[in-house]
């Protein structure tokens, strides 16, 4: 008995797992959260709102001139492996707040479900029902008085790191297969995405209903890619990041399949894996930022 309690019978990058079933996270797990408030620096104001029992999200405001600006949309989805972080931990809610206030868009940072509490697909559904309660506010009549007032529909990005980066894909391909009434998603933002590689096995351990390594969860298909539901996609890669490659081949295989949007990709020379999270003042994090403000702006 004691034996199964101390014998790892799997070692994945964020976690092992013992012989009774037990996880233990190799990573310290972050508690550290924040309160949604009126931030007197960025005078970017958030709150949080309850999508389901299942999901909730964090919405944040920029300043605004009148009472009839209407922003785009930023829907972010962080990363942490399918299994940590949250829209309500300080690295998260700092970043999102930062990027409403500069990109001047209401940004809405969704709270899925994580393994082991609820394996994927939670994540792609959670983050599905998110974004559909989103276009539940089209014409006005949704139940957010911000995204009535001032969200533009028309206008909404997907975006996301890491996980969050697969993520943003599946709910663009998803749109580009069965449509998503009352909102247009205009572009996809992917920040050093994981689509496999290395971590292959600890996706299929996280899902269960797992369809293998050629699961286009995993592995993004050429008929998903096809279809992709937006005009542009941003791709950032960084050069010692261990999901460098497959960034790259994701941006080969959406330029070879038929998509008729545009899609370009950035390296970030000599970083590692969302380094701009940790370091936000570091040079390329800043033209990080910068860039994604113009991609959204751009005419």
């Amino acid at each position: 008995m004691e034996s199964s309690k101390s014998e790892i019978v799997e070692e994945f990058p964020f976690f092992y797992v013992f012989k009774d079933g037990r996880l233990e996270f190799r990573i310290p797990q972050s508690t550290e959260t924040v309160p949604p408030s009126d931030d007197p620096i960025t005078r970017v104001r958030s709150k949080d709102v309850v999508v389901s029992p299942d999901v909730s999200a964090r919405i944040f405001l920029p300043k605004i001139p009148n009472s009839n600006t209407k922003l785009p949309l930023l829907f972010y989805i962080h990363g942490g492996g399918f299994c940590m972080q949250s829209p309500f931990f300080t690295q998260y809610h700092n970043y999102v707040q930062n990027l409403a206030a500069e990109a001047n868009v209401i940004a809405v940072s969704v709270d899925y479900g994580l393994f082991p509490k609820r394996p994927i697909p939670a994540c792609y559904d959670d983050s599905w029902a998110a974004l559909q309660w989103v276009a539940s506010h089209a014409n006005g009549g949704g139940p957010d008085p911000w995204l009535n007032d001032h969200a533009d529909l028309a206008r909404v990005f997907i975006g996301g790191d890491s996980a969050g980066g697969n993520i943003s894909h599946i709910l663009a391909s998803r749109i580009g297969w069965i449509g998503l009434p009352g909102l247009r998603v205009v572009g996809a933002i992917l920040v050093h995405p994981y689509f496999g590689g290395e971590d292959d096995r600890m996706w299929l351990y996280m899902c269960p209903t797992n369809k293998g390594l050629t699961d286009p969860r995993l592995k993004p298909a050429a008929e998903d890619l096809e279809r992709l539901g937006c005009e542009r996609v941003l791709v950032f890669v960084a050069e010692k990041d261990h999901l460098v490659d497959v960034g790259k081949a994701y941006v080969e295989e959406l330029k070879k399949s038929g998509w008729k949007g545009t899609v370009e990709i950035v390296e970030n020379k000599e970083r590692q894996h969302c380094f701009h999270l940790h370091d936000p003042q570091d040079e390329q994090a800043i033209a990080i930022q910068k860039r994604i403000v113009s991609f959204i702006h751009q005419p």
